[in-house]
This record gives structure tokens, sequence and C-alpha cells, in this order.
């Protein structure tokens, strides 16, 4: 690599002062002609750039070389299904590759976010920037802010300005699709996912509530029910999905992954889906293997978020100017085959 050239190295060179040679290539009094032009022909000599020339070529460089952009994704939210944030993170993936970025992924153990332990790409120093997909431990997210490194969350936020992040419309796509099903002459409508495990679970659920008192409907605590540990172990049906002594006509899900293990469960005990109960989600994912029922969701738009990240990310590295805070990609409902009109009538 070339030596950068000082001032210092053209004043030993010429003979002069540091200020002379600074007053001469920046065009200030004080510097006979003569002597402005022969520092100005040394300096291009030994290959002297000003130093906003200088930032130019390194923006420039910048700009082709990209950024090495980290991932931190929990290995519980992985599971041993294809993962949603597994396509998350191909998005994201795909976005930074096209704008000249190099994606590192590190998974983060339960005993890893438990210690606080630094991830390797921290420690190692091979990333300028870090987006976490999935919500981690305030402790852990804590740790990784005082890092230093820049920091975007994804498909999650906090309950501070801590850090900025891109989620989805939670609150308004549970609203939606719970109205969804009350347009379907649905009244009596069931919850699934634990409340507090992750942030859209929650949201989600606000969404639900919303929907059913904007309507006059009746909340019940029994049909709130849990799909997972309130740590967020992930989805289970035989550990977690109990269905209720008396059963609502349709359920909300939090995501199509956990409307996969209802609809399984409900098939186990008798009643099918949607001749006698109708189920809708959020997501618009579904790994395979889970039912063969086409699930009625709110889609998320995971492009779009990756994309939002991405510039977000890159922008903070750069130290550029951008929008702060959460941003909020919005969904549609897209309807399959999980949900039945009934008539009010009907119970």
């Amino acid at each position: 690599m070339a030596k950068t050239v000082k001032l210092a190295d053209i004043a030993e060179r010429v003979g002069v002062s540091i200020v002379t040679v600074s007053k001469a290539l920046s065009g200030q009094k004080g510097v006979s002609e003569t002597m402005r032009v022969r520092i100005q022909a040394i300096a291009d000599e030994m290959g002297y750039k000003q130093p906003s020339a200088y930032r130019r070529e390194q923006e420039e460089a910048r700009k082709i070389r990209g950024y090495n952009l980290g991932v931190l994704i929990a290995d519980y939210y992985l599971g041993k299904y294809e993962s949603f944030y597994s396509q998350m993170y191909q998005q994201f993936a795909t976005r930074a590759g096209s704008k000249g970025c190099f994606c590192l992924l590190e998974l983060v153990s339960r005993e890893q976010e438990n210690e606080v332990r630094v991830p390797m790409m921290i420690a190692d120093r091979r990333v300028d920037g870090i987006v976490v997909i999935g919500k981690l431990s305030t402790a852990y997210l804590k740790m990784l802010n005082e890092s230093g490194i820049p920091l975007v969350g994804l498909d999650f936020y906090t309950s501070d300005d801590s850090m900025d992040s891109v989620i989805s419309d939670s609150y308004f796509g549970g609203y939606r699709m719970t109205n969804y099903l009350i347009e379907k002459g649905h009244t009596k409508i069931a919850y699934v996912g634990t409340i507090g495990a992750t942030t859209s679970i929650t949201d989600r659920y606000m969404g639900y509530r919303k929907a059913l008192n904007e309507s006059g409907l009746d909340f019940r605590k029994d049909w709130v029910i849990d799909d997972r540990l309130k740590n967020n172990e992930g989805a289970d049906t035989q550990g977690y999905i109990n269905l209720p002594d008396e059963m609502p006509t349709a359920f909300m899900c939090n995501s199509d992954q956990t409307a996969g293990f209802l609809i399984d469960k409900l098939e186990k005990n008798g009643y099918q889906v949607p001749q006698d109960i109708s189920v809708a989600a959020y997501d618009n994912f579904l790994p395979p293997g889970i039912c063969d029922v086409r699930i009625t969701t709110y889609e998320v738009d995971m492009k779009e978020m990756a994309k939002r990240a991405v510039s977000m990310i890159t922008h903070k590295i750069a130290g550029e100017s951008y929008k702060t805070g959460t941003y909020i990609v919005g969904g549609h409902i897209v309807e399959k085959d999980s949900v039945r009109e009934i008539s009010y009538r009907h119970f």
C-alpha cells in the first residue's frame, strides 16, 4: 500500500514550515506566488491529495467495496422446520449482495445469550455493522449496543430508542385478520400465541383485542391459548397448544406455523378445517410437512423489510442521515382455504 503523503513530508522536501505548505495548497495569503507554484509542483510530484479529495476517493472506494454486514439470529428461532427467519435472512443477504455488501451469519445459542457472550463477529472485528433478526434478551441487546458497532433490529423493536428497527405491521395485521373473521360471520374467536414471548405475538394479540372491542364481542381469557413458553423456545403443538373446553368457531393465530400446528391438533381431535372450525393466521409462510390445509393469512412483505434494513444499516455505518426509530412495513390479506363464511344464526 502506498504511503499517504502528509504536509510534513512536503515541508521537509521544500525546506519550509508545515504552515507555509498548508497556506500554499489552500490558496491562503502569506506565501509568494513563486513559492506557491513550487510547493504545488512538489506536492503533485509526491502524489499528495487534498483531504477533501482523499475523502471523496475513500467514499467512492467504499461504495465499490461495500460493507461487511453481520447478521445475528438466535438458534431457537430456527427449530427443526424451515424457518421464517431463514427466509428473512435470505432476503436480506440477497438485497445486501445487490448493494455490494457481504453478509456473515452467526447463530446465538441460548447459553451464549444467557451468559451475554460477545459474538465472534464482534470479537474478531469482522463486520462494519450488525442486523439482529428476531428479538434477543434485553441484556444481550444492551451488550451489542455498547460494543459501538452500528446496530439495527429486524422483525422486533425495543421499549426505548436504544436501537433502530424494521418491523411488519403486526398490530394492524392482527386487527385486520380478526375483522376478516368477523366479516365472515364469526363472533366466537380465539387467539393462539403466547403473550409476551415476542413483540410480534403481543402486537398481533392487541390488534385482535381491538377488533373484538370495536365489534362489541366478548373477550374470554380461556380463548387466549399459548403456543410456546414465554422464553420463546418455539411453537410446539404437543407441548403447549391446548384446545379450550368450549370451542370457538374460529381461531386467529400469531403465525402460519402455529396455525399449522393448531390445524393438526384440531384434526386429531375430530374437527375439520374449515368445515367445523375456521383458522386465520399471519406471515404467509408455512414450513412444509405441518399440515395440508392452505391457510388464509396476512402476508408479510419480507422483501421490503429486508430492503429497508439494508438501507438503514448501510446509512448508519456511513454516518449518513436516514429515518431513525422503528420503520413499519405494511402487508395484505391472502385468502386461501382455512376460513368458512357462516351465518350469525349458526350458533
